[in-house]
């Protein structure tokens, strides 16, 4: 695991180029503080730190080849190292070193650019040929590590993260309105996009290939997950051999591994499989809060935690120290996520590296792959049915009326039918949105209340000229797709794949375990494994089966049935006790604050939402996204 960043350009670089990307690197030091390394030509220039989990002795990078004219600096760890080792081995390869991202080079000296399809893992890497004069930036499939870009008359700049280019000074503090609109109607900007004018990231699957002589560009894309192949079988077999391959290879480490442990099932999966080819003890790591309320999740985890034999460790997340962490933390995140649960992310990897851990995993994407959100189900269970509507003339209201019945008599469920007056509400949301949207806009993010929220009330908060800036932006256009649409369950997935898991849990997830040198691990996101639940899901739709009915048929064996019974509950914080805590502290900084003197807000929208209003029905209300921009552009724009 490492930070890596670097230069390349159409005319020749120079000493000052030298010292730039040596204050680049200097900024990612927290993502490799064991080692640092660097490549300095007079078209190319990169720079990487090295966090040692594979091969601590000889895995140093730059990597090369035998005669120096491949040059490697990769980010990430290729977890099925092993075995693309003895398959080159055979074929003739010969190793210097025992790091993972060795295989990449020997891989590109026989396939070029299709050395990728082998990888499974994550991975950001930089790749220079020196006989072509051609460097290659590459993404995992799933978008676990990231790489900014800016691109400038002639000239890339690259990083790991967007604080080490802004430290270039090469790289403006602009902020883009479109992106800010995305922002608060997601509480995060979706990729590829950067809430910066200029700035950008490599989108998850592509590959940039810059030839300098002549100077070209081109970028691909490598793998889609939508393209899987229908897959026949027995779903809870196919996924359980996929989730048995990817706990044997996660664990591979020269250094401890521990993992965050709530009391879900996705990070229940993780520990239950990972203990069993884990060779050594693995620690177990929860968060808590005081008194106990009932989001404290720590009873849960360290019954399973004992159940499984692991040692475990609890961290108290006291609200003084949440709010005096807060700037910090959301310079940390890189991005603005405006995600009141983020502390929780940062203090379990700290504890996990005071402890001596410098690997840590966790369960992220079971909910987006196993339909674990409500609303997500929601989403698509709209989408098809305005599908049927347009297509054969249904009558609307009934049809989007069956839709909020009760799946089966559980409490849960019964409740939420209530709540919505026996799925009256839900049907006339669902039908309003039907009439107002065009008709190749999925039901997606539209579902929830947030996403509605920003559309009605941020054009009265936007400053005029802002309101100009944005023109006829739709922010609702992630999720319209040209019809007639494809298998809508697998569309829906890869949407919220690349959107809230992509932007506000893997990246968020990234940067707070990089900030205390920790390398965070997610089996889940595994591609082979996301390609078989894709599959499956083109061969037979289980939306409408209980949710993560698939997940917990093929963990049935694994787990205790007080687990996999449990509702779902995750790393959640006393959201409105830190809320008002936060506002309490910082909500001043809105009034005259960047947002306004940028005229993003108006003052007196401002004045108005520092007070932190936090409307009845609000998940993350747009007076917490509004602070959280507010204090990441007082940072980044001056990161040093």
């Amino acid at each position: 695991m490492c930070g890596v960043c670097g230069i390349v350009a159409k005319d020749p670089l120079d000493s000052s180029h030298v010292r730039i990307l040596r204050k680049m690197n200097k900024a990612l030091a927290h993502r490799g503080p064991d080692d640092q390394g660097e490549y300095l030509s007079d078209r190319v220039m990169l720079a990487m730190r090295r966090l040692s989990v594979i091969d601590l002795e000889g895995g140093a990078q730059p990597l090369y080849n035998e005669d120096r004219s491949l040059v490697l600096i990769a980010n990430g760890e290729i977890y099925n190292h092993v075995e693309l080792r003895q398959s080159l081995i055979d074929r003739g390869h010969r190793f210097r070193t025992r790091s993972d991202c060795e295989t990449i080079l020997r891989l590109y000296e026989d396939a070029g650019t299709d050395c990728v399809q082998s990888l499974r893992g994550m991975f950001a890497f930089a790749l220079l040929d020196t006989r072509k004069q051609r460097l290659i930036l590459a993404r995992d499939r799933m978008g676990e590590k990231p790489l900014y870009l800016c691109e400038d008359r002639g000239r890339i700049v690259f990083s790991s993260e967007l604080k080490s280019l802004l430290h270039s000074g090469l790289v403006p503090f602009r902020l883009d309105p479109e992106a800010v609109d995305l922002y608060f109607h997601y509480q995060f900007v979706p990729e590829p996009r950067t809430a910066l004018q200029g700035v950008r990231k490599l989108d998850a699957a592509h590959m940039l290939v810059i030839d300098i002589e002549p100077w070209t560009i081109s970028e691909s894309c490598y793998w889609n997950m939508d393209a899987a192949e229908p897959a026949q079988g027995d779903p809870a077999l196919l996924i359980r051999r996929e989730l048995e391959k990817i706990a044997e290879l996660v664990v591979r480490s020269d250094v401890p591994v521990g993992i965050a442990l709530s009391g879900g099932l996705d990070s229940s999966v993780v520990a239950a499989l990972t203990a069993r080819t884990y060779p050594d003890a693995m620690h177990a790591f929860s968060v808590g809060y005081p008194g106990r309320p009932r989001s404290d999740e720590r009873d849960d985890a360290q019954k399973l935690a004992d159940h499984l034999g692991m040692p475990f460790h609890e961290i108290e997340i006291d609200t003084h120290e949440m709010v005096d962490f807060f700037p910090d933390l959301v310079y940390w995140r890189d991005d603005p996520i405006a995600d009141i649960s983020g502390h929780g992310y940062y203090a379990v990897m700290r504890a996990a590296r005071e402890r001596g851990i410098p690997v840590a995993l966790q369960g992220q994407a079971g909910d987006e792959l196993f339909w674990g959100y409500p609303e997500v189900r929601d989403a698509a269970r709209l989408s098809k049915t305005k599908a049927g509507v347009l297509s054969n003339g249904k009558s609307a209201l009934f049809a989007y009326w069956s839709v909020g019945l009760p799946e089966g008599l559980s409490l849960p469920s019964l409740g939420r039918w209530v709540r919505t007056w026996g799925g009256l509400k839900t049907s006339l949301d669902a039908l309003r949105i039907h009439r107002q949207a065009p008709s190749d806009r999925l039901f997606f993010y539209d579902v929830a209340p947030d996403f509605p929220s920003a559309t009605r009330e941020m054009h009265a908060l936007y400053a005029r000229r802002f309101m100009e800036d944005l023109l006829d932006f739709q922010a609702s256009g992630l999720f319209r797709v040209s019809r007639p649409w494809p298998n809508v369950d697998v569309t829906v997935t890869k949407l919220i794949c690349q959107t809230y898991l992509r932007e506000n849990g893997i990246a968020q997830g990234d940067r707070l375990s990089m900030a205390s040198s920790v390398e965070l691990r997610l089996p889940l996101v595994d591609h082979r494994l996301v390609e078989t639940v894709v599959g499956l899901r083109k061969a037979r739709s289980d939306l409408d089966l209980p949710a993560k009915a698939w997940l917990k048929e093929a963990v049935a064996d694994l787990l205790p049935a007080w687990v996999l019974d449990r509702p779902k509950r995750g790393f959640a914080p006393p959201v409105k006790e830190w809320h008002k805590a936060l506002f309490s502290a910082y909500g001043e900084s809105l009034k005259d604050g960047y947002l306004v003197q940028t005229g993003v807000l108006k003052p007196r929208a401002a004045r108005i939402l520092s007070e932190g209003p936090f409307p009845r029905g609000a998940i993350t209300p747009i007076s917490f996204k509004a602070l959280v921009l507010e204090q990441w552009c007082r940072r980044m724009s001056s990161p040093w």
